[in-house]
């Protein structure tokens, strides 16, 4: 039974990741032309998406080599800007079983992203890690896939057509954002908000003194904060895990 209930999760995982796949394909294409041009090689390109999903991560990295920065530079610029992926992780901690066995937990930690973060933290009661590794196993592939190819071929396609190839990653955040969004009018108003305060300390970028991680890491604890403690969830059995 408990086998049929993580193959019934795999698969739902699956089919959502669909989308996440996709879109990290499109953008992985466009990183791995940067990796190119700055030197490296696509088996190199690839093994840095395989080893750190995270896009903004990446092309900071990059920046980072491309200027000739030392390693600790480039270490500390990492830190900031994936601080957000371990206020992800603790999230994520409190939505699992308390008894979850710890390699689950270490896996889990691994393949959390923006986008899988998004769908497995809006699933109903607890999260079944299965539900994540079949969303995992689907976007993963497409963002070491894309980058591995826009090293080997992307210098072919026109340069407006690659850039063009972002707009997919918007697209994938509508997918993720919209229908949660419609169940629940507390998200569909934090939402909005989180653009807002996004943009906002984006425009005074130049008063503000922030990197684009921090300032992702203060919105998401001060957003996140101020939303649980107006709207506090009810915490939910075992078996709250509906399709």
């Amino acid at each position: 039974m408990k086998k049929q209930e993580n193959r019934k999760w795999f698969l739902k995982g699956m089919r959502h990741g669909v989308p996440i796949g996709l879109g990290y394909f499109a953008v992985a294409f466009t990183l791995g032309i940067t990796a190119k041009n700055i030197g490296m090689t696509p088996i190199q390109s690839a093994l840095m998406s395989f080893t750190m999903h995270a896009s903004a991560g990446e092309f900071a990295v990059l920046t980072v080599i491309a200027a000739g920065s030392g390693y600790l530079e480039m270490a500390v610029t990492e830190l900031v800007i994936n601080l957000r992926y371990l206020l992800m992780s603790c999230a994520l901690s409190q939505k699992v079983p308390e008894n979850l066995w710890y390699p689950h937990r270490f896996f889990l930690s691994y393949f959390i992203t923006d986008e899988i973060f998004g769908i497995s933290s809006t699933v109903p009661g607890r999260l079944n890690p299965w539900y994540t590794y079949g969303a995992a196993c689907v976007a993963s592939p497409g963002w070491v896939l894309g980058t591995f190819l826009g090293a080997v071929v992307g210098n072919i396609l026109p340069a407006n057509v690659a850039s063009a190839m972002n707009v997919a990653l918007y697209g994938m955040f509508l997918a993720i954002i919209i229908p949660p969004a419609k169940k629940s009018r507390v998200i569909a108003v934090i939402v909005p908000v989180s653009m807002l305060a996004s943009g906002l300390l984006t425009l005074l970028s130049d008063v503000i003194k922030l990197s684009a991680g921090m300032r992702i890491l203060i919105l998401t604890v001060l957003i996140a904060g101020i939303a649980a403690y107006v709207h506090p969830i009810e915490e939910r059995g075992e078996n709250a895990n509906e399709e």
